[in-house]
């Protein structure tokens, strides 16, 4: 049976007329014959090197295990910064001709709204949005609003922790990516929502990855020596760095640190009491959507421009439940 998937559905109806394919595309695409005529599907993410993407991976093949006629290639380039192998995957998709439509996490917006600039295949963004008419629907969480609530609840958390001067630090992805920017917004918005004090000159950008967050904990604790309440980080990999990082230093002892994305780790870290908390995004919920809907709108079904997947907090009351949920979307 296929899997549902709760998802928000926000904005207008957009009327997909998505009948020709470019390049030498196979007739089920231009003849708009349903996904039984045997359809393929690109799964292009920022990397299938982490936790994190595999949910989105597993998602996505789940969808084309599930659909007969459906064929779904997931890939991606070595990491998150790896710029011009990702723009060389797109080029490559969008000029061979052997695929119906593109699922598509673009690392550089405004160098994907160029590649694809003109393409009628049918393409789905998928954790980041893509601001070209060619983009038929964005399938991912609303990044700000998710770090805004991530924040909110890290404030409440902080305050039970016995803090009075509710300061507020983030360590962020890479400078300038969109998703970063969105985050950075949301977490702002939230702490200074709930009465905290957001370091907005303080922000420590650590391009997503373990060891340069650890880096910039270590600078955090340098400057502050008296302690900081909330450290905000832009995924799990970092927060459980940099609360590790401070384990030992007693300032830092209530601190609460607050990841995003809500992977396995992130769930372990958060029930041993390392991490605190993690905002959760619906990983392999992403995934599969994106793809159901890249269908539809092949076969002429009309889809949403915007599915917001949604988003929960994991903390150590629920971590062990959300943990076991994703255990089984890889199993």
């Amino acid at each position: 049976m296929k899997r549902k998937i709760a998802v928000f559905l926000t904005g207008t109806l957009l009327c997909a007329s998505l009948a020709g394919c470019s390049g030498d595309a196979p007739t089920a695409a231009r003849d708009g014959e349903t996904a039984e005529g045997g359809l393929n599907i690109r799964v292009i993410l920022n990397t299938t090197a982490s936790e994190y993407w595999g949910y989105v991976k597993a998602g996505a093949e789940a969808y084309g295990a599930e659909n007969e006629g459906v064929s779904v290639e997931v890939i991606g380039p070595a990491s998150e910064t790896s710029y011009d192998e990702q723009n060389n995957l797109i080029e490559t998709s969008l000029s061979s001709g052997q695929y119906d439509g593109l699922v598509l996490s673009a690392l550089q917006p405004d160098s994907v709204r160029t590649l694809i600039a003109g393409t009628e295949l049918p393409i789905v963004a998928v954790n980041t949005r893509v601001d070209a008419d060619e983009i038929i629907s964005f399938v991912g969480t609303g990044n700000e609003e998710a770090a805004a609530e991530g924040a909110r609840a890290a404030v409440e958390a902080a305050r039970a922790a016995g803090w009075e001067d509710i300061t507020a630090i983030e360590i962020a992805g890479p400078q300038g990516d969109v998703t970063v920017e969105q985050r950075f917004a949301g977490f702002q918005k939230g702490i200074e929502e709930a009465g905290g004090d957001f370091l907005e000159d303080e922000v420590q950008y650590a391009n997503s990855v373990a060891d340069l967050a650890v880096t910039a904990m270590e600078g955090i604790m340098q400057n502050h020596p008296e302690g900081v309440a909330i450290i905000l980080c832009h995924n799990d990999d970092m927060a459980i760095a940099a609360a590790r990082t401070a384990a030992g230093n007693s300032a830092y002892e209530n601190t609460i640190f607050c990841g995003f994305d809500g992977i396995q780790s992130a769930c372990e870290a958060i029930l041993e009491g390392t991490e605190t908390m993690s905002v959760a995004q619906d990983a392999y919920g992403m995934g599969y959507t994106a793809v159901e809907t890249c269908v539809k709108a092949i076969n002429g079904e009309e889809v949403e421009p915007v599915i917001d997947t949604g988003c929960s907090i994991v903390t150590s009351e629920n971590a062990q439940e959300h943990l076991d949920t994703l255990k089984g979307y890889l199993a």
